[in-house]
Parts: structure tokens; C-alpha cells; sequence
């Protein structure tokens, strides 16, 4: 069965905007990772405290983040389509981000640092969509076609 070439470029598109917004949210969560440690020390124990091993914990963080970022770059696309609804941009970057910072709260009773955890992980998501937003701008990812 032959793939039509409209349904096609859509995957690409949608491929595009996922590697996207994977990469900078992995950077995103990197750089947050090395802020919490470099530069509030204590804090960062704490928010680190969740993991055993800082090799094993950096891959699993790393690929959760690349995961989450490619799934939230291709649900954005489809998402926001054609449309300049900022209630819509900004309503994507909160259920995402709530729905992965939550799962914090649900595995410690430290409410500080996991809400941390939370404002963190809604920033991770706040950075795709601009770099997602940038690229929709500039052309360089298609919006979606309905």
C-alpha cells in the first residue's frame, strides 16, 4: 500500500519537530541538572537525592528527556496546527510539563524540592516550544495541515 505524499511530508514534518524539540529540552534538563549542582549545592543533593548513580542517573534522565521532548514536539505540531491561540501554546507547555513533574511529588514527601522539580519541568517544555515556535516562524518545520 503506497503512502500518500501529503501523509508522508506530515510524518517528516512531525520528525522534525520531535528531534527538535528533543534536543533542546535535553539541553534544557541538562543545564538545569548542572545549575542545581554547580551552583545550589544543597539543593541539589536534595533534588539529585531520588537517584543511586550519577553516570546510570545522567543516561536515564538524558533518554527520558529526549523521549519526552520528541513526543511533546510532535504533539505540539498537531496541537497548535495553524492557529495563534496563545491559551493553546501555553495550555500544551502546562499539561506536559505538570503531567511529567507531578510524578515527583507522588515519590517523595520533600514538597520543596519537588515543586522545584515541577517549575523545572515545565521550563524543560517552555524551551521546546520556543525553539518549536522559532522554527515554525522561520519555516523550517511545516505547521500541520487539517
Amino acid at each position: 500500500m503506497e503512502i500518500l505524499p501529503s501523509l508522508q511530508t506530515e510524518r517528516i514534518e512531525s520528525f522534525k519537530a520531535g528531534m527538535l524539540a528533543a534536543i533542546f529540552f535535553v539541553f534544557a534538563e541538562f543545564a538545569i541538572t548542572i545549575f542545581n549542582i554547580c551552583v545550589l549545592p544543597d539543593l541539589g543533593e536534595q533534588l539529585i537525592s531520588f537517584n543511586q548513580s550519577w553516570g546510570v542517573n545522567l543516561l536515564i534522565r538524558g533518554g527520558i528527556a529526549w523521549i519526552s521532548g520528541f513526543l511533546f514536539g510532535v504533539t505540539y505540531r498537531y496541537i497548535i496546527r495553524g492557529d495563534r491561540n496563545s491559551h493553546l501554546n501555553d495550555g500544551a507547555v502546562l499539561a506536559f510539563g505538570l503531567v511529567r513533574g507531578l510524578v515527583f511529588l507522588e515519590e517523595t514527601t520533600i514538597f520543596w524540592s519537588s515543586s522545584i522539580l515541577v517549575i523545572e519541568s515545565i521550563l524543560c517544555f517552555a524551551i521546546a516550544r520556543l525553539s518549536l515556535d522559532l522554527a515554525l516562524r522561520y519555516k523550517l518545520i511545516k505547521p500541520f495541515i487539517t
